[in-house]
């Protein structure tokens, strides 16, 4: 039996339009707000049509030490250009990038997924240390 984890991809984004992009700031204030912003395509540019699309990112904090993972945020993309006209005629194409606040006391791991309507899920990491 397959397990979900052994199906999430990683990669490097420099070669990969998949793979979510997580820029954080790396050593935060303990408590304080701070912007996560996670995207794809920084490097390879990922189609956004009704037939290849990103769907949507998930954002989890992994406190250093602790067992389980924490959900941030999931950020949802619905319009890849669909319309009664036709695939890809349609008045409105999200973008796959979203920015966001965030704090914590503790060091750890961020980690975004990403999901392809064709190619799955795709995953990437930010360490954060405390100041």
């Amino acid at each position: 039996m397959s397990r979900l984890g052994e199906k999430i991809q990683t990669e490097d984004y420099m070669n990969e339009k998949h793979v979510p992009v997580v820029e954080c700031p790396g050593e935060v204030e303990a408590g304080e707000m701070f912007e996560v912003k996670i995207s794809l395509g920084k490097a390879i540019a990922h189609p956004n049509t009704t037939e290849h699309h990103i769907r949507w990112i998930e954002l989890h904090f992994h406190p250093e030490g602790a067992d389980y993972l924490h959900e941030v945020g999931r950020f949802e993309f619905n319009s890849h250009g669909e319309s009664t006209e036709g695939a890809n005629k349609g008045p409105v194409h999200t973008h796959h990038q979203v920015t966001g606040m965030m704090q914590t006391t503790q060091p750890g791991t961020l980690h975004a997924l990403a999901y392809c309507n064709i190619h799955g899920l795709w995953e990437s990491t930010c360490e954060l240390t405390l100041k």
